[in-house]
């Protein structure tokens, strides 16, 4: 299993931050176009909830598409919340986001814990492939948070 940790402080209020990111529609435009992101669900709602299950579909790999079905299983307002695949691509996904305020804006965290499926082939997959493109995402987050809120 993988644990990945990502941090970014932004010059935005704890409550900006918190609106930005609690609403699953913003999550396409963090996300590399090549990725081709799509939200799927329809009734997912603005706001993230305890319970909310969001559907997507997703093209990593040379276009193809494969669907994604995450669960937020943890909110707690401005602190933090938890989303876990249900189904997709991984045989284990966590994913946490922490918000904290501090002198001059908010620090985000993410706490990502992953496995990829298929063992041991899985695994040298995830060393060529996976690990590397995850951390292309996360990077590429950071740069579009940096240009949208300085």
């Amino acid at each position: 299993m993988q644990e990945l940790y990502f941090t970014q402080q932004l010059p935005i209020s704890l409550e900006e931050a918190w609106s930005f990111f609690s609403n699953p529609a913003n999550l396409k435009d963090i996300t590399p176009a090549h990725m081709g992101f799509v939200v799927t669900s329809k009734h997912h709602g603005e706001k993230m909830y305890t319970g909310q299950i969001i559907r997507y579909v997703v093209r990593p790999v040379l276009g193809i598409p494969m669907k994604w079905c995450t669960e937020i299983t943890h909110v707690e307002d401005k602190k933090y919340f938890i989303d876990e695949q249900r189904f997709g691509p991984y045989s284990f996904w966590h994913h946490q986001h922490h918000f904290t305020a501090v002198d001059g804006g908010v620090l985000m965290e993410d706490i990502l814990n992953y496995k990829v499926p298929l063992g041991f082939l899985g695994n040298i997959v995830d060393a060529l492939f996976v690990k590397n493109e995850v951390k292309g995402i996360f990077e590429y987050r950071k740069k579009i948070l940096t240009s949208m809120f300085g």
